[in-house]
């Protein structure tokens, strides 16, 4: 069970001329909680996290953590992975890894320690001596998350993390944030890969053009006014379906069939499956809930046409 916003990110504004990169820019992640970031390339989400890092500076707005402005001294406990790798491409994995934890106040012993175990836990324990150049892209981005972790931080905050690892390595990465979420520590992450965000998240917030659009669970964000059902019927005849009262077909595809009540009675539901086993067997009926990518596409397209609108309104003014 995630806990009380530890995170906040409060009407972050930033521009960089004429061009506004956020537009009161507001979320929190939670406590024990995996945040998913989404958005289309230049939405916002690299910019916000360098905010909250202080690599950038903010126009106008906040972030605060534990209640508290986010001051220097609590951004040393932010564990940060930057979708540029950062580091250091002619020096070895481990000597590396220790000298992070360093600079982040870890004694000679812990840091040793703690590189030993992030090497080990992420799969490149082999690889400490090894120059990170000579690394593959994937144990590169492996080490980028040890970084990351080194020096056991009290936030993370990581940029496209998933980016150019195989599966394993995406079940690894995987296990350590949801080990690090259920340690407490809240983690917000962006990805482009949305099937993973939708299976790793807690809550999720779509960003379009500086600004947050949809924010909440996968299971809110996938709520809609429709009701959708999906049938397989081998056996029923084409146009089975269309006499069933209080439904729309959306699809017949041979054997497959989408309805969608336009009648929202308790049982209109039961009626699709009745009608169905007039006709057995039925081999699935589901309800047809849109995924996150669909719902992505949807927040996205639907930005794109109203900036379409408004530039056309403008052109004619």
């Amino acid at each position: 069970m995630c806990g009380v916003p530890t995170l906040e990110i409060d009407h972050l504004n930033k521009s960089y001329g004429s061009l506004r990169a956020l537009k009161d820019m507001t979320f929190d992640v939670r406590s024990g909680e995996i945040f998913g970031f989404v958005g289309s390339n230049g939405s916002g989400k690299t910019t916000t996290m360098r905010i909250v890092l202080g690599v950038l500076h903010s126009d106008g707005g906040e972030v605060r953590w534990k209640g508290a402005k986010l001051d220097l001294d609590a951004r040393r406990r932010v564990g940060y992975m930057p979708e540029e790798r950062g580091l250091y491409p002619k020096m070895k994995v481990g000597e590396q890894l220790i000298y992070l934890a360093r600079l982040h106040g870890m004694n000679a012993a812990d840091a040793r320690t703690s590189m030993e175990h992030w090497t080990e836990v992420l799969g490149v324990a082999a690889r400490r001596a090894d120059d990170v150049q000579r690394l593959s892209l994937g144990n590169q981005q492996r080490v980028q998350l040890a970084a990351a972790l080194i020096h056991d931080p009290a936030i993370l905050v990581l940029d496209e993390p998933f980016s150019g690892l195989d599966p394993l390595a995406v079940d690894v990465m995987s296990g350590v944030l949801r080990e690090r979420a259920a340690a407490g520590v809240p983690v917000v992450f962006s990805s482009h890969q949305l099937d993973l965000v939708e299976r790793l998240c807690d809550r999720v917030g779509i960003v379009r053009g500086g600004e947050m659009v949809a924010i909440g669970t996968i299971d809110e964000l996938r709520t809609t006014d429709t009701s959708r059902w999906k049938v397989v019927t081998p056996s029923a005849p084409p146009g089975w379906a269309s006499t069933v009262p209080g439904t729309r077909v959306v699809r017949a595809d041979g054997v497959t069939t989408v309805l969608e009540l336009t009648d929202h009675t308790p049982d209109a539901e039961q009626r699709i499956l009745r009608a169905a086993l007039a006709y057995p067997p039925v081999r699935e009926f589901v309800q047809v809930r849109p995924s996150l990518t669909d719902l992505f596409r949807h927040v996205v397209s639907a930005g794109d046409a109203a900036d379409e609108a408004h530039a056309s309104n403008q052109a004619a003014a």
